[in-house]
């Protein structure tokens, strides 16, 4: 049997130190830190999907505003591998019977005869740095507090 190649990587002390002043408020401060960014993304794909409902269509739109009015951020919870997690997705059910979902599914991808007009895709790409950007804020702002 070979030795295998050992990498051993550290972090910085300065941040090692900064985040063992979060003790016990790390359960309380994440799930803070981690809405701040939700709500990043969940503003880009509003506004992604304001811009993608009802333009271009052969017939006259539909739209009732309950896709749009649907859309919103969980709450931040902690999944069975401990990790927390904040969803932007669509509530359900409509007051017409259809899922929101599928209706989203259709607009970012198409159907025969309906062209797709991605705006989750586009979202997830342009709020990256943002929502990262406004995650270290409200860490340092919630580090700074203690």
């Amino acid at each position: 049997m070979t030795d295998m190649a050992k990498v051993n990587v550290q972090m910085p002390k300065e941040f090692l130190l900064r985040i063992s002043r979060l003790g016990d408020q790390i359960d309380v401060i994440v799930p803070k830190v981690l809405e701040v960014g939700g709500e990043v993304v969940l503003e880009k794909v509003k506004g992604n999907l304001r811009t993608a409902i009802g333009k271009g269509t052969a017939y006259p739109s539909r739209t009732t505003g309950e896709l749009l009015s649907s859309l919103g951020l969980s709450d931040a919870k902690q999944d069975r591998n401990g990790n927390y997690n904040v969803k932007v997705g669509f509530a359900e059910p409509r007051t017409d019977g259809e899922s929101n979902a599928k209706i989203a599914n259709i607009i970012e991808y198409g159907k025969h005869g309906q062209p797709a007009k991605p705006f989750l895709r586009p979202a997830k790409t342009a709020s990256r740095k943002p929502c990262t950007d406004a995650m270290i804020a409200k860490l340092e702002e919630e580090i700074g507090k203690l």
